[in-house]
């Protein structure tokens, strides 16, 4: 089992630290700021889960998740250049202005990806895109669908892949449900993605869906 950092404590970061903490990895829960870890904390999230700041985070952890909000998550983790280097980054953020509504807008990097701009900006991290094409509670629990969903994998290491498709099993995620599309730019397609997501929300409210592929 690997000792997992995730970077952002809210509703996606601290879903995927449950699971992952369920599945026997130690996790790490990294905050910005001191107190921003208490709300989480008395949330009742699990006790074996461990804080920190990002920082912290990053350094100790094996395998890194970006769970932070996509359109300020290159520069935060940018930073953290040091920390990320020889380790998996797997993001599962996208950037997108908000709308009037709060809801997705705008792509950030239109024509490209936030998944590529981490990869140029950390040339010694391994980046793995995954896990953005679904509302968060899917990511987690993926047979509750009624339709197998399907989990797309964009990265230029294989190695690094394979890992992060082992932890996809960890979450409930068959072989069968994983889509490896190939190099990170491929991030691009599945980032923009997220542009169907407000038309269905406003369609059909808060209820769990994955953008996901049939045969």
């Amino acid at each position: 089992m690997s000792t997992i950092g995730i970077l952002g404590t809210g509703r996606v970061g601290s879903n995927l630290a449950r699971a992952l903490a369920a599945a026997g990895h130690t996790v790490i829960l990294g905050h910005r700021i001191p107190d921003e870890a208490t709300p989480v904390k008395e949330a009742g999230i699990d006790p074996s889960i461990r804080f920190a700041d990002q920082r912290a985070t990053a350094r100790a952890a094996d395998i890194v998740i970006n769970a932070t909000p996509g359109d300020t998550a290159l520069e935060r983790l940018t930073e953290l250049r040091t920390e990320l280097a020889d380790k998996i980054l797997i993001d599962v953020s996208n950037a997108t202005h908000d709308a009037a509504d709060g809801l997705p807008g705008d792509l950030v990097y239109p024509g490209s990806s936030l998944a590529e701009h981490l990869q140029q900006a950390l040339p010694d991290t391994r980046v793995v895109k995954t896990l953005n094409t679904m509302l968060f509670m899917v990511m987690t629990s993926p047979q509750t669908l009624a339709t197998p969903p399907t989990v797309y994998l964009s990265g230029e290491d294989d190695h690094a892949k394979e890992t992060v498709a082992t932890l996809l099993g960890d979450l409930g995620w068959q072989p069968a449900w994983i889509e490896n599309l190939g190099g990170i730019t491929t991030a691009r397609a599945t980032e923009a993605l997220i542009l169907l997501v407000p038309h269905v929300l406003r369609r059909h409210g808060f209820q769990p869906f994955a953008v996901s592929l049939t045969r």
